[in-house]
């Protein structure tokens, strides 16, 4: 009992980074119906910012505890959102117009170029970090095994719950929200209603990216060792969250998040660790051929 609930803990934390991964995926996906594949290397990059933030405040002795995280956040946050609309702005945009496998190209292009200017500006080999936050509270003893839930998990959790309930109010409350909402369902008629949709796609890659940089703090904060191709498998398997709650859904995003997490981390812990990454991806299989839409999407009508 207290290993599965142990297990059920780092599950749902696990699952909450993929999940933030996720809804950046569905976003763009939501509003010009294009994978951007190198959305987790966006991920991957945030990481190792975060890496280079904690290292400068360390050095400089200037903030510690969680001051110093919410400086390497915001950071993080900072440098991602302008790749993200400096990606959008110089390599997308133009492509818009283009046959459909064009920006898919794209992205797969960024993505090598993104792992290869990390790896040879900051080495290829893995990047261990002492823990930034240690200690945790004490759930529950049972036979000698301690169920401990950590700092960090309650800070992946909390902070992932409060991004996603501020960009829920984006979504729904605001001018932006309406403006990506009618860029969803029909981005030339969202133009002659006098929406800026250029402006609209370029935040929402902005956004995106932002929320792909908390989770790659978030995953730092937790393990403490990135290296330059995280992003690939994080990412891989966040496509996988967003594809398995539905592709376009910001809930399932999220739910499909804490599916994967969860499947992942039970099937290290109860069977074989090398063939975790199978088991997620076999979900992605068995979703794509038996609920193409996924657990919260909704079948698409194309009027003819």
């Amino acid at each position: 009992m207290a290993y599965a609930l142990q297990q059920l803990i780092n599950g749902i934390s696990l699952g909450m980074i993929y999940g933030l991964i996720a809804v950046g995926y569905t976003m763009v996906y939501g509003i010009i119906g294009m994978i951007n594949f190198a959305h987790g290397d966006v991920f991957m990059v945030g990481a190792f910012i975060a890496l280079i933030t904690a290292l400068l405040l360390t050095a400089g002795g200037v903030l510690a505890g969680p001051a110093g995280i919410l400086v390497m956040l915001l950071a993080a946050m900072a440098v991602t959102a302008l790749y993200g609309w400096t990606a959008e702005r110089v390599a997308y945009r133009p492509l818009r117009g283009s046959f459909r496998l064009a920006p898919l190209i794209t992205a797969i292009g960024l993505s090598i170029v993104l792992q290869n200017f990390v790896q040879v500006s900051q080495g290829a080999r893995p990047k261990p970090t002492g823990t930034l936050l240690p200690g945790g509270w004490e759930v529950m003893r049972q036979d000698g095994f301690v169920v401990q839930f950590a700092y960090t998990q309650m800070l992946i959790i909390g902070i992932t719950l409060a991004v996603l309930a501020v960009f829920t109010v984006l979504v729904t409350r605001t001018p932006l929200g309406r403006a990506m909402r009618a860029c969803e369902q029909d981005r030339k008629m969202a133009a002659l209603l006098g929406i800026d949709t250029d402006r609209t796609i370029s935040l929402t890659f902005v956004i995106g990216a932002a929320l792909a940089a908390v989770a790659g703090t978030m995953y730092l904060l937790r393990y403490g060792v990135i290296d330059f191709y995280i992003g690939f498998l994080a990412g891989v398997k966040a496509f996988t969250a967003a594809v398995l709650g539905g592709i376009g859904s910001l809930p399932g995003a999220v739910l499909g998040g804490l599916l994967i997490g969860l499947i992942e981390t039970f099937w290290s812990a109860y069977f074989s660790v090398q063939y975790k990454d199978v088991a997620a991806f076999s979900i992605l299989v068995l979703t794509l051929i038996f609920l193409p839409t996924g657990l919260l999407g909704r079948q698409e009508v194309e009027k003819v």
